[in-house]
C-alpha cells in the first residue's frame, strides 16, 4: 500500500531509530530526494548523495592499495564521510544500477560496511527507485526477494495536500493557485506514450524556477507558453497560459479580508470555496491578529460557506502557531444579529435553510 508524504514522514522516524536501511519506490518527478532531504534537514544531518546508477564497482568499494603483501580497499571519499560522522546517505536509482554495485549495495544494507570500513553508527541509509508498482513504464532492474528483503520498502504516492504544503514558500504564488485550482495538471498518473512530454512536480518546480527568473509570470506571451509547453507539456501549457491571462480575475484573500468585494464569490462552488480557505491557510494569514474589519469581514464570508468548508475554515484558523484571539473573535462575531457560534451550533445540527451540510 503506498503512503504518501506527511504519512511517510511520520513513520519513518521508528525506522531510522534502529538505523535500518530505507528505500522509497515511486514514479518519477514526484518528490522522492526531496522528501529525504526534508528528513535530513528535520533531523539535522548533512546529505551525502550519489547516483548509483552512475557508478562502477570502483566507485562504491574504493581502489585497492598493498602493504607489503597485504591488499586492502581505500574508501571513496564520499564513504570515508559516512563512515567518519553522522550523515544521511542517499543512494538514487539503485535499481539502475550495474549488478556488480547492487551486489556491493547488499552487505552496505545487510551489515553497514563495506571491506572492513563501518558506517558510523548514527549515518543513516536512504534510496529511492522507479520499481515496485510502475516499474514496467521504466527502463530499471527488478529487485528479487533476497535484496528487498535489505530494505524497508516504502511505496510513496504523494497526495496534491502534500505539493501544496511544500510550495508554499517554494514556487511563485501564481504557480501555486493554478496547481491548487487545476489539480487535475500538477503530474500524469497514466501510462506515458512515448516520447510526449508530460507534467509532473518535479517540471512544475523547474518551469517556475525558470519563469521566476526570467520575470514572465507577470502576463500571458508566447515565450511563457513556449517555455511551459517544454517543461509540462503542451495541454498544461494550455490551461496555465489561460490561467495567467485571467489572474487578475481571480479572487484573492486582500479582496475578501480587506475589502470584502462579496460579489465575486457570489457564484463560488463548493471547490471555489474550499480553494480560497487554502489560499488563507497557505498565506498564513492567521499567524498573526486580525483587525476588526478584517474579522468582520472574515465573519460575513464564513456565513457564505457551506458547511464543510466553513468548518475547514474553524480547522484551519485553530491549528498551532496561529493566532487564537483570531478564532476567539470570530467566534463572538455577529452578521445581521447572527453570532459565527449559532451559525456553528446550526450546522452541526446537520444543515441551513440552504440546503448546505
Amino acid at each position: 500500500m503506498a503512503v504518501d508524504f506527511k504519512t511517510f514522514l511520520q513513520v519513518v522516524p521508528h525506522v531510522t531509530a534502529i538505523q535500518k536501511p530505507i528505500l522509497l519506490r515511486g514514479r518519477h518527478g514526484i518528490g522522492k530526494s526531496q522528501v529525504v532531504y526534508q528528513f535530513a534537514e528535520h533531523v539535522n544531518l548533512p546529505v551525502v548523495e550519489r547516483r548509483a546508477s552512475q557508478m562502477t564497482e570502483g566507485d562504491l568499494v574504493g581502489l585497492p592499495k598493498t602493504d607489503g603483501d597485504v591488499t586492502s580497499f581505500c574508501p571513496p571519499d564520499w564513504f570515508k564521510t559516512a563512515c567518519d560522522s553522522p550523515v544521511v546517505l542517499f543512494l538514487d536509482e539503485v535499481d539502475r544500477a550495474t549488478i556488480e554495485v547492487r551486489q556491493g549495495i547488499f552487505e552496505l544494507t545487510d551489515s553497514r560496511k563495506l571491506n572492513g570500513h563501518h558506517l558510523h553508527p548514527q549515518t543513516l541509509i536512504f534510496a529511492a527507485i522507479n520499481g515496485g508498482e510502475h516499474g514496467q513504464q521504466y527502463q530499471v532492474g527488478e529487485m528479487d526477494p533476497a535484496e528487498l528483503d535489505r530494505w524497508t520498502v516504502f511505496d510513496v504516492e504523494p497526495s496534491i495536500e502534500d505539493w501544496l504544503k511544500w510550495g508554499e514558500e517554494k514556487v511563485d504564488s501564481i504557480v501555486w493557485d493554478f496547481i491548487n485550482q487545476n489539480r487535475g495538471h500538477l503530474e500524469h498518473t497514466d501510462d506515458f506514450e512515448p516520447n510526449k512530454v508530460y507534467p509532473s512536480r518535479r517540471s512544475w518546480d523547474r518551469l517556475n524556477t525558470c519563469l521566476s527568473n526570467a520575470g514572465l509570470l507577470s502576463e500571458p506571451s508566447p515565450t511563457l507558453f513556449n517555455l511551459a509547453s517544454a517543461f509540462v507539456g503542451f495541454e498544461a501549457a494550455v490551461a496555465f497560459n489561460d490561467f495567467v491571462q485571467n489572474y487578475d480575475r481571480q479572487v484573492t484573500v486582500f479582496d475578501i479580508l480587506d475589502e470584502g468585494k462579496f460579489e465575486k464569490v457570489e457564484d463560488f462552488s463548493i471547490n471555489d470555496h474550499s480553494a480560497m480557505v487554502e489560499k488563507m491557510e497557505a498565506a498564513k494569514i492567521f499567524a498573526d491578529s486580525l483587525t476588526e474589519e478584517q474579522i468582520a469581514n472574515l465573519a460575513t464570508y464564513f456565513f457564505k460557506l457551506p458547511s464543510e468548508v466553513a468548518m475547514k475554515l474553524w480547522t484551519v484558523m485553530g491549528v498551532s502557531g496561529n493566532e487564537l484571539n483570531n478564532t476567539i473573535k470570530l467566534h463572538q462575531s455577529k452578521v445581521d444579529g447572527v453570532s459565527v457560534a449559532d451559525r456553528m451550533v446550526e450546522m452541526l445540527r446537520g444543515g441551513d435553510e440552504n440546503g448546505n451540510n
